[in-house]
């Protein structure tokens, strides 16, 4: 693709470097902006802000502004009961439903040996220390139907202390759907028909 000029290539080629942007998209967005100047203004210095401000929660690993998330700082919320997602488009996903009132754990990812992904790249030290220090009584494994999540759930399952209830969000998500894609409704009573992790090991 030709551009007019260094600066527009430069920007497009960013762009495109986005998931699902390629640089046909790329190259309207750049032009859009360049026409609006003060909205490009707007978003350059919202990103900028965003990066330099935007910090992870020293507890579950959701975005947070402080030390602990929102979240993990509501008292309202149960502490004992914590669902385990992959990144945090699924903590926002499971939000949305309204349906679940307990803390989080974000992953940062799946186990995944063909990628070079292993149970150390991710946060799953971190949660079983939550679970040796925090009152847990049930750990909610809501991670993908896809191998990677199979791996991961049942990896979890294996390091958690017996005492504590292990649950599975109900299968009613397609295979290999991505929470985030779910629709409200389905993803809520997913979570809320969870049964037993012991049982998809005898399936």
């Amino acid at each position: 693709m030709q551009f007019p000029s260094k600066l527009i290539k430069n920007t497009v080629e960013a762009i495109s470097n986005l998931p699902g942007i390629g640089q046909k998209t790329a190259l309207r967005l750049v032009i859009h902006l360049l026409q609006n100047s003060e909205k490009g203004h707007r978003i350059s210095d919202s990103i900028i802000e965003m990066i330099n401000k935007t910090t992870y929660c020293h507890k579950c690993n959701n975005i947070s502004k402080s030390i602990l998330c929102d979240i993990c700082q509501d008292s309202k919320r149960d502490s004992s009961t914590i669902c385990v997602v992959e990144d945090i488009r699924d903590v926002i996903a499971l939000e949305n439903t309204m349906q679940y009132k307990g803390h989080y754990h974000v992953l940062g990812g799946l186990i995944s040996p063909i990628d070079g992904v292993s149970p150390h790249d991710l946060n799953i030290k971190n949660l079983i220390e939550r679970t040796h220090q925090d009152n847990v009584k049930e750990i909610i494994l809501a991670l993908c139907a896809t191998m990677e999540g199979e791996t991961t759930s049942y990896y979890i399952y294996k390091h958690i202390n017996n005492n504590i209830n292990i649950t599975t969000i109900s299968k009613g998500i397609s295979v290999g759907n991505e929470l985030e894609y779910t629709d409200q409704i389905t993803l809520g009573r997913a979570l809320i028909n969870r049964y037993a992790f012991t049982n998809t090991l005898n399936q």
